[in-house]
C-alpha cells in the first residue's frame, strides 16, 4: 500500500532529507548559494536534518512561524552523500514521522562538503496576522 506521506527518498549514493529553518538561517543559505547550511551557535550543538516534509512542516509551522522572533518558518529540502549519512543513527523523538539525524555542531561543515546539489526552500509558513 502506498503512503501518503512525504518521505525521505534514496536516489542512488543520496538521501533526499528536509530541514526546518528560521528566515536568518534561509537568508545565510542564499548567501552560499544554497549550498550550505550556517554554523551552529555556541547554545545550538546539534543541527537536527529530518527525514520527511511531514515532519519539517510541523516544525516551520507550529514552532518557527509561531516564534515571535522568527515569524516566518521554511522548509527545506536537500540531498546528502548516503555514505556520509550512515555515520549517523537515525532518531526517533516522537511518533514514527519523528525521524531525525543529530549531527554535532562540529561535524556541520563535512555535513555541507556532503550536500549534493541545491539547498531548496519547498514551503514557508507565517505567523498568522495579529499574533505574536
Amino acid at each position: 500500500m502506498a503512503s501518503s506521506r512525504k518521505r525521505s527518498r534514496q536516489y542512488g549514493r543520496y538521501n533526499g532529507t528536509v530541514s526546518a529553518s528560521g528566515p536568518k538561517r534561509i537568508e545565510i543559505n542564499a548567501d552560499s548559494g544554497y549550498r550550505a547550511f550556517p554554523r551552529r551557535l555556541p547554545e545550538q550543538p546539534i543541527f537536527y536534518p529530518v527525514l520527511n516534509e511531514e515532519y519539517a512542516e510541523q516544525i516551520a509551522r507550529d514552532w518557527n512561524a509561531k516564534d515571535p522572533r522568527k515569524k516566518v518558518g521554511c522548509v527545506t529540502k536537500f540531498f546528502v552523500r548516503r555514505n556520509f549519512l550512515a555515520r549517523y543513527e537515525i532518531k526517533t523523538v516522537g511518533s514514527r514521522i519523528h525521524q531525525e539525524y543529530w549531527i554535532p555542531a562540529g561535524d556541520v561543515e563535512e555535513f555541507n562538503a556532503n550536500i549534493v546539489g541545491p539547498i531548496e526552500v519547498i514551503a514557508e509558513f507565517r505567523m498568522a496576522e495579529g499574533q505574536g
